[in-house]
């Protein structure tokens, strides 16, 4: 499943892809936020159809995926280890997650890179386990504002997917989720020009088409996180290769997250 064999035929492997909205809710909210984030959640109707995915923290997981079953919404985890079991204090395992429900898991997250070190080598073990476990992988890359700068962007966020992600087979792209989010707008209220966003998305479809095919890249998702709120969504999801996004701080309300999966 997880070595590649590029002369793999993909022609109608895949559904098309989804549009995306996922809130990356971080190290907040408590138990009782998570029930108050969520009941606000479900009060505000979904009128568009983008897919609704939420990420608590670790403890708050069960009670989470507990309160949104008969809902639109799908759980995932902010992290988990590559390996299976073991003397690894402090981690979640695949088999974990699955055991409370949880089927998606996100991966790569440049605060995950910068505050614990996580390499493209790590990276490609946890994906390889969590595919071995039948998850999704929201994989997460993007660079910093010194390769835009020295305008090595594009070379960085190659090295990000391709390291990590192109020793796969084609078919296992299809529980791939991707998710671009340029480092230098993550939280700063910076946030790339929608014209940014569809040229970067542009280039990391063609990355994926060149490596395996057209049809593979076309059928992929790819998600902008970066400073998206309810004012600019609208103009970030309309370009043609950003299929969603993932997104921080306005995931922690209810109403802005809301607006910004109605936004499609």
């Amino acid at each position: 499943m997880i070595k590649k064999d590029i002369n793999t035929t993909t022609t109608n492997l895949y559904t098309m892809r989804k549009n995306i909205v996922a809130g990356n809710w971080k190290m907040n909210t408590d138990l009782a936020e998570t029930q108050d984030l969520i009941s606000g959640l479900k009060k505000i109707a979904k009128t568009s159809n983008a897919e609704v995915i939420i990420a608590p923290p670790f403890v708050n997981l069960y009670s989470a995926f507990e309160s949104v079953k008969g809902l639109d919404i799908t759980v995932a985890a902010q992290n988990m280890h590559q390996s299976d079991s073991g003397a690894f204090t402090g981690e979640i395992s695949a088999s974990m997650l699955k055991s409370i429900g949880i089927n998606t898991v996100i991966l790569g997250h440049s605060e995950r890179r910068a505050f614990f070190n996580e390499k493209e080598d790590l990276l490609a073990e946890k994906v390889n386990t969590a595919l071995e476990n039948d998850m999704t992988v929201i994989y997460c890359f993007g660079e910093e504002l010194k390769d835009r700068k020295f305008s090595e962007h594009f070379e960085v966020v190659h090295k990000q997917i391709s390291n990590a992600l192109f020793h796969l087979d084609a078919s296992a792209w299809e529980n791939i989720v991707l998710a671009y989010e340029p480092v230098w707008a993550i939280g700063t209220g910076e946030t790339a020009s929608p014209d940014q966003a569809q040229e970067m998305h542009a280039y990391i479809r063609k990355t994926i088409a060149d490596e395996y095919s057209e049809d593979v890249a076309e059928k992929v998702t790819i998600l902008y996180g970066g400073s998206v709120k309810p004012n600019n969504a609208e103009e970030i999801f309309s370009k043609p290769d950003v299929d969603g996004g993932l997104i921080g701080g306005a995931s922690l309300k209810a109403e802005d997250f809301m607006a910004i999966v109605n936004a499609f």
